[in-house]
C-alpha cells in the first residue's frame, strides 16, 4: 500500500497546526478555556488546530471519511473503508500546565487497522511518523532518523513510561509487584513514541482512552518494532462505532517483557 502522499500531507498539517497551537501557547491569554463532558478542558488551541487538519484532510481526500475529537461524529465513516483518526491536541491538560508535553495525531486507518501515523512535538518540533511496511521515523530539526525499540528484556533494567493526569491503582500494583524504580510520567502520545525510539521499554495503560488518542501511536510503535495489544491480548481497531478504547492497551518493546499483574 502506498501511502506516500497521505502521509506528506498529514505530516504538513501536523505541523502548520503545531505553529496555531505555539502561537496560543505562548499567549496565555488566548487559550479561551471551556469544558465539555463534565471535565475535559477544550481550548482555542484544540479548535484551531482541528480547523486547520480537517480542512486539509477534506481538501487533498475528499473520498476518504474523518474521525477527530473536536469535530461532530458523522457514523457514515463507518462505511469506509479508509478513515482518517484525528486528536488535534493530544495533551490538552498538559498544554494548560505549560509543561510541553502535548502532541498533534494523525493517523490513517484502513479496513479497521492504523495503516499510517504522524505524531507533531509542537514544543521541541519533533516529527515522528510511520507508515505500514516502511518503519518509523523521527525528523528533529534538519536530519532524520530510523527509530527502532530498544532490545531489553533485562527486568532489572526496564524503563517505564506512564501517564502523569491519569494514574490508576493497577499501575502502582504493577510498579510494586516488579519493583520498578526506573520509570517517567509524561502526557499525551508522546509516551510510545519514547518506547517507539528506544528510551523506555514498557507503557502500560489500564484507563480508558479514545481511538484518537492511540490510533497514529500504533502505528509508530508497531513499525519501530513495538507489541501493541489491548490488555486482554486482542487487537485495537479503528473506525468503530463505539470510539472508546474501554480495554485498556500496553506498547512492549518485546513480548518477553509482558507483565502480569
Amino acid at each position: 500500500m502506498d501511502l506516500q502522499r497521505e502521509l506528506e500531507i498529514s505530516k504538513k498539517a501536523a505541523i502548520e497546526a503545531g505553529l496555531a497551537i505555539m502561537d496560543i501557547y505562548n499567549n496565555a491569554e488566548d487559550m479561551q478555556i471551556t469544558y465539555k463532558d463534565g471535565d475535559m478542558p477544550l481550548t482555542a488551541a484544540d479548535k484551531a488546530s482541528n480547523k486547520i487538519i480537517v480542512g486539509m484532510l477534506k481538501k487533498e481526500f475528499p473520498e476518504y471519511s474523518i474521525l477527530s475529537e473536536e469535530e461532530k461524529d458523522d457514523q457514515s465513516r463507518l462505511d469506509n473503508d479508509y478513515c482518517f483518526v484525528v486528536d488535534p491536541l493530544d495533551g490538552t491538560k498538559e498544554f494548560i500546565k505549560r509543561n510541553g508535553q502535548f502532541t498533534v495525531n494523525i493517523a490513517l486507518s484502513y479496513k479497521h487497522k492504523s495503516v499510517m501515523g504522524v505524531i507533531y512535538v509542537p514544543v521541541t518540533g519533533e516529527l515522528y511518523y510511520a507508515s505500514e511496511g516502511n518503519g518509523a521515523f523521527l525528523e528533529d530539526g534538519s536530519s532524520t532518523r530510523q527509530i527502532k525499540v530498544s532490545g531489553c528484556t533485562d527486568i532489572k533494567s526496564l524503563r517505564l513510561v506512564m501517564s502523569s493526569s491519569h494514574g490508576c491503582e493497577q499501575m502502582d500494583k504493577l510498579i510494586e509487584k516488579y519493583n520498578f524504580t526506573n520509570f517517567v510520567k509524561m502526557g499525551s502520545s508522546l509516551k510510545g513514541c519514547v518506547v517507539a525510539k528506544g528510551d523506555a521499554e514498557i507503557y502500560y495503560r489500564f484507563n480508558p482512552t479514545m481511538e484518537w488518542d492511540t490510533a497514529a501511536m500504533q502505528c509508530i510503535v508497531e513499525e519501530a518494532g513495538a507489541v501493541f495489544m489491548q490488555m486482554d491480548d486482542t487487537p485495537m481497531v479503528y473506525n468503530r462505532e463505539d470510539n472508546r478504547n474501554s480495554k485498556g492497551f500496553y506498547i512492549i518493546n518485546n513480548i518477553a517483557n509482558k507483565l502480569e499483574l
